[in-house]
């Protein structure tokens, strides 16, 4: 049996949290490890109390809204967005931790994790969003593949 390393294991646990996603366009799930200890989850979905996507059908669909564009226009939260929140509403430090996501941040998720103080994000799939890389990239935030083949990767 071989032992996966931590990245591997923490990103396997990010896909699991996924599986709870109430998105009708894409599936993300994420975690914020600080010192090898996982301290929040996230996943996307519509805010706590309020009807699932599932159930009320998809905004962004019904207006032809292309991925990357109008995040405004969503009543679901980003996974990321999620995690930062949950670890807030526990009075939990994220700063100097790591992200593990399925999906690369967009720049909205982007600059919320530079401020919360997230020093690296280790990511499955791309996501295209230049401004984000840019951001990333000024504020030193290491984003990692862990599938180099993917459309979209990028390191810093």
């Amino acid at each position: 049996m071989s032992r996966p390393s931590w990245e591997e294991y923490f990103m396997s646990i990010a896909g699991q949290v996924a599986t709870r996603s109430t998105c009708l366009r894409r599936q993300v799930g994420c975690i914020i490890v600080v010192e090898k200890r996982i301290v929040a989850t996230g996943y996307n979905g519509a805010p706590v109390g309020l009807p699932h996507c599932e159930e009320v059908g998809c905004l962004r669909e019904r207006q032809g809204v292309s991925p990357g564009e109008r995040h405004e226009l969503c009543r679901g939260l980003h996974a990321e967005q999620n995690a930062i929140i949950q670890a807030a509403m526990h009075g939990t430090a994220v700063r100097g931790g790591v992200l593990y996501c399925t999906h690369k941040p967009c720049v909205l998720c982007t600059k919320m994790l530079i401020n919360a103080g997230i020093t690296r994000i280790y990511y499955r799939e791309g996501y295209r969003d230049t401004l984000a890389d840019d951001l990333a990239g000024e504020a030193g935030l290491q984003l990692v593949c862990m599938l180099e083949e993917a459309p979209g990767c990028s390191t810093f």
